[in-house]
């Protein structure tokens, strides 16, 4: 606590104790943490970490769309970036650079607006960009690995340096970036299409979304990773599990590999039904299901 004290009259940031985090999760679920940090910018963010140099466990959240954050909240250091983390430009006429917290749609719309193919899909992906690289985020067959360049990242002691993308062994919602740098802002390659093309296929790509997922309702997006031979929602309804629910968590009537918060569920109550599933498919098909959100923190 005398660290945070001291660092408070250094940067300009809020720094707060005991925090919820409900608000910063798409379930809207979680307890506190116990520092919540919101840098203004990377010159803070680094003089912070340089500060507290890896004395505590830290978390950085994003848009919190694939995230569930246990009822007893996080017993660390969430960091959460604010504007200064989000800005988009161009750096010639088919490089995107991007800050961490830039939401992906937000990118997809930047390369339409300049011409730039290769990005339509993330017009369907309800993250950041950070977030996104960290689980190398994809659909409809593409994924940003295809069009990433480099990586600008800060790690838990304060050094910031560059990553390329050759350097950086991408799989199937995942990485071999390691777990202990923050990511900062990210160089992207496009190419330069007609825009109507580029709008035809975002389009195409969110009507086709609207159909069959599940909006505008407390989820976190896709709760399992496929596997290699069958999609995972396949598996949860071939092991019949359709409208399975714990409390007021339940699976989406909409797309069974979506869990929603239909208003009073715990965190507990979602993590419940996932091992529910995670059992059942198991038992009926052999495959032990992986996670694709993301669960932080400590039970009650």
């Amino acid at each position: 606590m005398l660290q945070i004290e001291n660092l408070k009259k250094k940067i300009s940031g809020k720094i707060l104790l005991n925090e919820n985090l409900s608000k910063l999760s798409w379930f809207n679920l979680g307890g506190p943490a116990k520092i919540l940090f919101k840098p203004k910018n990377l010159k803070e963010l680094s003089i912070f970490l340089k500060e507290i140099d890896g004395s505590c466990k830290i978390k950085v959240l994003g848009a919190g769309s694939n995230t569930l954050i246990r009822d007893g909240g996080f017993n660390g250091i969430v960091i959460k970036f604010g504007k200064s983390f989000s800005r988009i430009s161009l750096f010639d006429s088919t490089t995107i650079i991007a800050g961490a917290s830039a939401l992906d749609k937000q990118v997809s719309n930047f390369a339409l607006e300049n011409s730039l193919a290769g990005f339509e899909f993330l017009s369907c992906i309800p993250g950041t960009i950070g977030g996104g690289i960290r689980m190398n985020s994809g659909c409809y067959d593409q994924d940003i690995s295809k069009v990433l360049i480099s990586l600008q990242v800060i790690d838990y002691h304060g050094n910031i340096r560059i990553i390329k993308s050759s350097d950086i062994k991408f799989h199937y919602r995942g990485s071999s970036i390691s777990e202990n740098l923050i990511f900062i802002s990210a160089t992207f390659r496009g190419k330069k299409t007609d825009k109507l093309n580029i709008e035809e296929k975002v389009n195409n790509f969110v009507a086709t979304k609207k159909m069959t997922q599940p909006s505008k309702i407390k989820t976190c997006g896709s709760t399992f990773k496929n596997t290699k031979h069958k999609k995972a929602w396949q598996l949860i309804k071939e092991s019949g599990c359709i409208g399975m629910k714990v409390g007021d968590a339940q699976i989406s009537e909409k797309h069974c590999n979506f869990f929603v918060n239909k208003g009073n569920a715990k965190s507990n109550d979602v993590e419940n039904l996932i091992n529910k599933v995670k059992e059942k498919v198991l038992n009926k098909t052999g495959i032990n299901l992986e996670l694709e959100i993301q669960i932080i923190g400590e039970n009650l």
